[in-house]
């Protein structure tokens, strides 16, 4: 498949865009910083641009794709910028002008309602110390689920640089404990996955072991 990657330095989006082209897609990274994409591939076409600004650029890099996976975060920081909010309304109108109706959308765990499914450790922060954080992506979730796309909201637990299993546990809603986690790996093997399966169309995904 033709797939468009926007988020791609972070580490989740390393890991789309690594085992994509293992497995045989054609790969374009839409990203402010392209040189900071390490791999180097004949089916990988890296693209400048910001999300949020350059409408232009982004549909360009929109036209002719099979599928569009957000892999966009703020890393390790507290304040969201309202990044999501920011990014999704023009994502949502590039894939529309184009045509392009597959969207895999990385969120988190506890988003909005689902904030009620999540054991109290993960729901503590989500309400507090990632609150700023996690309003933006309820927001965009939001907007997300109007827009009419064949979309699917990937929800994974608390990620880790750990290594790609395949073993792990996916649900509209899972039973967790504790403080479940999940490998940025295992997140982008479910992505991928997704590319294929009609099952978490216009769903969300939660994603722990």
């Amino acid at each position: 498949m033709k797939l468009l990657v926007l988020g791609p330095t972070g580490g989740t989006g390393q890991q789309v865009v690594a085992q994509a082209l293992a497995a045989g897609h054609e790969v374009t990274a839409f990203a402010r910083r392209p040189d900071k994409i390490a791999v180097k591939h004949d089916r990988l076409r890296c693209v400048a641009g910001d999300v949020t600004d350059d409408g232009a650029i982004l549909a360009d890099a929109v036209r002719g794709q099979d599928a569009v996976i957000s892999a966009l975060g703020r890393g390790m920081s507290l304040k969201s910028d309202n990044l999501i909010q920011r990014s999704v309304p023009p994502i949502l109108a590039a894939m529309q002008q184009h045509g392009v109706r597959r969207l895999i959308f990385t969120s988190a765990i506890g988003v909005g309602d689902a904030i009620h499914h999540v054991p109290l450790v993960p729901r503590l922060m989500a309400r507090f110390m990632l609150k700023n954080i996690y309003a933006d992506k309820a927001a965009g979730e939001s907007l997300i689920r109007r827009s009419g796309l064949e979309w699917t909201l990937v929800q994974p637990a608390q990620l880790t640089d750990g290594p790609l299993t395949g073993q792990y546990r996916a649900g509209e809603r899972l039973s967790m404990r504790g403080v479940p986690k999940i490998s940025r790996a295992d997140v982008a093997h479910f992505i991928l996955r997704e590319l294929d399966s009609p099952a978490y169309v216009r769903k969300s995904a939660v994603l722990a072991y």
